[in-house]
């Protein structure tokens, strides 16, 4: 068994990528087969090394390792191999018209009540008018000539599927400039590779059908590959995810702090009947199975996956997240605050507030009651029961109790209305920082 992720480098891993991504590791994975990174850079315009090398880290701070890795733009000359054998065989046939004369062609059948298909107008060129085309300057592109009929396959997400190649338009392999699009290149690499599964997105079922037919075309048989194609994503309204797909890459939501096994936990249960999880992939392996998917489109809801990522924090030992805590937190400090997270960067506002300085809000009216507060403040060593000893005397004094008593109390020394528990916070903030903070 081997299975390959295939991503251009023409820009970052978004959650889709990753659900992709995920979906072939874990099925490599779970049956003992090999991982392979493929990365399609043909498109030299759009393609960037940064991107190439951001895809590779992404992926690893995701937990995903591959077996084999290989470049698209290493291949060129096996990929022109390859059309020269489809040329030779009679399957792929140069075409000249230009752009503005299909679009007549496709208007016209329109018009004609015929589908807009290519018309395999260029089947009827002789070699003397190519060769006198080319004398001229022109340079053909060609298309791959379908073999008509049906393909058909077992499909483990979506059942049973099949494509009417009669109506498709033969697909354009190989640009004027002698470049190879990606509906090509991937079935090469396919073929000499020994991909036996194909993981990838429902929008490429179509794609499937044309690439089986070019796959048989090249010597391959078409019965050794088994496909995966999974519902696309919508967003929590039910809309194209891509409308959102910027602030969805992984390098955002990494930025922002949301966790690695968060991603992977919900994504693997995505348009299961499962509750996600949080897990790093190889935790994932026993649970994935493409026969829980269902066939309509999951919604990709951030606050979900973000309620996920609470969860996770709530759970994890100070030494998992000791490297990305502020120089100084103790595991004190972490069991006052993970509770309140969100995300593991707001740690950073609470250690401040435990042991650097803050700004409090002027609190209009308390002050008489932060004088007395700071005169019951009781001396040193704190612990625990500091906070409701402080509290208890407060009231006594002043007679108030209930928010009344303690909503000015965290004003003052957090600067925040809501957060950790004050009778963990208070040891970790020591007398003399409280007193700074209580208007003498």
């Amino acid at each position: 068994m081997k299975l390959r992720f295939a991503p251009s480098p023409t820009g970052h891993l978004h959650v889709g990528n990753a659900r992709v991504a995920l979906a072939n590791w874990l099925v490599a994975r779970r049956q003992g087969g090999r991982f392979v990174l493929r990365l399609d850079d043909t498109d030299t315009g759009r393609s960037r090394e940064e991107f190439a090398q951001a895809i590779q880290e992404d992926l690893r701070w995701l937990g995903l390792d591959w077996d084999e890795m290989f470049r698209q733009s290493d291949r060129l000359a096996r990929y022109a191999a390859a059309a020269e054998a489809l040329k030779a065989s009679g399957r792929l046939y140069p075409c000249l018209e230009t752009e503005e004369e299909l679009n007549y062609k496709r208007e016209l059948a329109r018009k004609q009540g015929r589908p807009p298909l290519y018309d395999r107008g260029a089947l009827k060129m002789t070699a003397e008018q190519l060769a006198r085309a080319m004398e001229n300057g022109k340079r053909p592109y060609w298309r791959f000539r379908l073999s008509g009929g049906s393909v058909a396959w077992e499909d483990a997400v979506l059942g049973p599927r099949s494509v009417k190649l009669t109506a498709i338009s033969d697909p354009v392999l190989v640009r004027a400039d002698g470049s190879p699009l990606y509906t090509f290149t991937s079935v090469v690499d396919d073929l000499d590779t020994g991909v036996t599964h194909v993981v990838r997105g429902e929008d490429h079922v179509t794609n499937t059908g044309v690439q089986l037919d070019i796959f048989a075309a090249l010597g391959g048989d078409p019965a050794r590959l088994r496909f995966a194609h999974l519902p696309l994503l919508t967003d929590s309204d039910g809309g194209p995810l891509s409308k959102r797909i910027g602030s969805l890459s992984l390098r955002q939501l990494r930025r922002d702090g949301v966790e690695a096994a968060a991603i992977t936990g919900y994504l693997a249960a995505l348009g299961t009947s499962h509750d996600p999880v949080p897990g790093a992939p190889r935790e994932l392996l026993e649970s994935f199975d493409f026969a829980a998917i269902s066939h309509s489109s999951p919604r990709f809801d951030l606050r979900q996956m973000l309620a996920l990522n609470k969860k996770l924090l709530h759970g994890l030992p100070f030494e998992a997240v000791r490297p990305h805590l502020p120089e100084g937190a103790t595991p004190e400090f972490w069991e006052a605050v993970r509770g309140n997270l969100d995300l593991l960067p707001e740690a950073k506002h609470w250690h401040e507030v435990v042991a650097g300085r803050i700004a409090p809000p002027e609190l209009e009216g308390e002050g008489d009651f932060l004088r007395a507060a700071r005169a019951c403040l009781p001396p040193e060593p704190w612990d625990g029961t500091t906070w409701a000893a402080w509290t208890d005397a407060l009231k006594a004094q002043t007679g108030r109790k209930g928010k009344a008593l303690f909503l000015p109390l965290r004003l003052a020394l957090t600067g925040e209305d809501h957060g950790p528990d004050l009778k963990a916070l208070l040891p970790l903030m020591g007398r003399a920082r409280v007193l700074e903070r209580l208007p003498g």
